[in-house]
């Protein structure tokens, strides 16, 4: 207990020193996680050799990390990345594959161990990929989501590539492992094959197909059906840390089931997000796991860089840093051509390539299931261990380089617009301060939003502060209908520029006649140009708040708050009924002082107001003194 007490403050006392300074100086909390590690394993051996294990363990971060993206995956939205899925994905695998592989070749390795190190160094980290791509707000943009493509299809690769390792050792009788995969007759599988449970273990192929598919049908079942009413009998215990057990035990269940039929934990926990992302509970079980995962996967890039064997490296630095900078270009220039060949947006392209340029923790897998089964040495092992986790200690500077290769473009290039592959109840054009009170209000009531703005800067504060939201311009046809306009049951119009507000509201009136249509003016004039738009309510930027600081002023002259809050009221009803009035005397590029019918009315109406209001103010006073 002692031991566990002591290796837990170690670890828990280097992140919290190292992990602030390095976001102070700007270099991201992963690149903080691995230099803590560092510190307290290679340079001081603060941390024994249980590493490897703690490492297995903290792994599990990686497993909700991905149950969390799948909670915000819209199931329509992931069939909308199928494309990227199987093109860009299967295609990064296939082609770092093939020219690694043939690297190794040239390198005098034979055709199995070729292929199997090129295996390992097709995948790239999703924890740190996705854990930095998040922290900097940049999941939403298409760069983001084609790395997340190609994270989810190496995730999915992983399988097949372990049902071929074994076929790659020395040459030996094959046989039908227990999990169904061929697998060498004799060959040593490990303690731990043994020691774990499995639902597929002497199952023909057949069978293991069928169990398979059926963990993955229970997995989908379970979200639709089952989720609400095991949340309505936790609610009755009134136990707030009842919420977090039950979301722990979804995400822990989940990734048990998918281990027992041989399937990637991180996969199937993916799926239940998938699956849960239209629940009601998303939010409940998003803010129970998420302080959870941010420990977990803090603490495997913490085993990541406590795990580097400095000896190994020093031993031979010139073949082991050549190798890592040769794994890490051949994948940027594999994934700089793929990049090309699917017309990312410019600066998508280096976000896309610096960002999966390294190899990843799946990596660990590969090479310690390629030991066991005899296709790689020891020593050959060993190095390509180090080479992982040097490419991964590089990849935050990698991201660094991005951010600086992206403000030198930033005064040359204008930014090129999100792909919007989000749909919601409500839209909302224009994020300003006014678009903002209305996006945080109807999203705390439970309602989806999707908000476009053509200020980059905006919306990448929105993203730092957790709301969602795409650039662009929000008069675009193409992005309105990506947004969902066809079925969207209320647009928000909050736009600064007044004539784009006004196209957009004429636009979205005349393809959908039913929609719902709340639109931001700047002074009584906008009100007449989006009224003859067809907006159905108008409000202007600063009416609302004017008429709540003259009610304060009533206030302090010696009103009642009553009294102040019905005068305020009836002003704002008589306004009300005024715009609607002299809007059938506005003429559109007319000024109002050339409208004499205009002039007029509204100065009677204004006399009207100032008399309704007396004598409301008179009738007050009169009761006053009477009782």
């Amino acid at each position: 207990m002692e031991t566990f007490l002591f290796q837990a403050t170690i670890y828990l006392g280097a992140a919290v020193i190292a992990v602030p300074l390095a976001a102070r100086m700007g270099l991201g909390s992963v690149l903080g996680y691995l230099l803590a590690g560092i510190v307290i394993g290679p340079l001081t051996g603060l941390v024994g050799t249980e590493t490897k294990d703690l490492q297995h363990f903290a792994e599990f971060g990686v497993v909700m990390m991905l149950f969390l993206i799948g909670l915000e995956m819209d199931p329509r939205a992931l069939w909308n990345m199928r494309q990227r899925l199987l093109g860009l994905g299967g295609l990064q695998i296939l082609l770092t594959m093939a020219a690694i592989s043939g690297g190794s070749l040239a390198m005098g390795y034979d055709l199995s161990t070729a292929i199997a190190i090129g295996m390992i160094f097709a995948l790239s980290s999703t924890a740190i990929v996705l854990q930095t791509l998040t922290e900097k707000g940049l999941m939403r943009t298409s760069g983001g989501r084609s790395a997340f493509s190609v994270l989810l299809a190496q995730d999915i690769a992983v399988i097949p590539m372990l049902a071929l390792l074994p076929l790659l050792a020395v040459p030996a009788v094959l046989s039908l492992a227990p999990d169904g995969s061929m697998a060498l007759a004799g060959a040593d599988h490990g303690d731990d094959h043994h020691a774990t449970l499995s639902l597929i273990e002497g199952l023909p192929g057949w069978g293991v197909t069928l169990v398979t598919l059926g963990a993955v049908a229970l997995v989908i079942f379970a979200g639709v059906f089952l989720t609400r009413p095991v949340f309505r009998y936790i609610h009755h215990a009134r136990l707030r840390e009842m919420y977090t057990a039950l979301a722990l035990l979804m995400v822990v269940a989940t990734a048990v089931l998918m281990t027992m039929v041989g399937l990637s934990p991180a996969l199937g926990t993916f799926l239940a997000g998938v699956v849960l992302a239209n629940s009601e509970f998303r939010h409940e079980l998003e803010s129970d796991l998420a302080p959870f995962k941010g420990l977990l996967l803090g603490l495997f890039f913490i085993t990541v860089g406590a795990g580097i064997d400095f000896a190994l490296l020093f031993g031979d630095p010139v073949r082991i840093l050549g190798l890592a900078t040769a794994v890490m270009v051949i994948k940027g220039l594999v994934l700089f051509g793929l990049a090309l060949l699917f017309q990312l947006p410019h600066k998508d392209r280096w976000l896309f390539t610096l960002g999966l340029a390294q190899a990843g923790e799946f990596g660990f897998v590969l090479i310690s299931f390629s030991l066991q089964q005899g296709v790689l040495n020891d020593n050959l092992g060993g190095q390509l261990l180090l080479v992982i986790a040097l490419s991964m200690l590089i990849t935050p500077l990698l991201f660094i380089m991005y951010e600086m290769i992206i403000k030198r473009m930033a005064d040359t290039e204008e930014a090129e617009p999100d792909e919007v592959d989000e749909q919601g109840t409500v839209i909302i054009a224009g994020i300003g301060r006014f678009g903002q009170i209305v996006n945080r209000l109807v999203r705390s009531a439970g309602f989806d939003t999707v908000v476009v703005d053509n200020d980059l800067s905006t919306v990448q504060m929105m993203r730092k502060f957790g709301f969602r939201g795409f650039f662009g311009d929000p008069t675009r046809p193409d992005l309105l209908n990506a947004a969902g306009l066809e079925d969207a049951k209320v647009l928000v119009v909050a736009v600064d520029d007044r004539e784009a507000g006004n196209k957009l509201v004429r636009y979205a009136r005349k393809t959908r006649p039913d929609l719902h249509i709340i639109a931001r003016a700047r002074d009584r004039i906008h009100v007449h140009e989006l009224y003859e738009a067809g907006a159905d309510d108008i409000v202007r930027e600063m009416f609302d708040s004017s008429l709540r600081a003259g009610r304060y002023a009533l206030e302090n002259l010696g009103l009642s708050e009553f009294e102040a809050a019905e005068l305020e009221q009836a002003f704002y009803q008589h306004d009300r009924t005024a715009l609607r009035e002299l809007a059938a005397l506005w003429r559109p590029g007319v000024p109002i002082t050339e409208l004499p019918e205009y002039v007029a009315r509204a100065r009677e109406l204004n006399n009207a107001l100032e008399m309704e209001l007396t004598a409301r103010q008179q009738a007050n006073e009169r009761q006053k003194k009477s009782s």
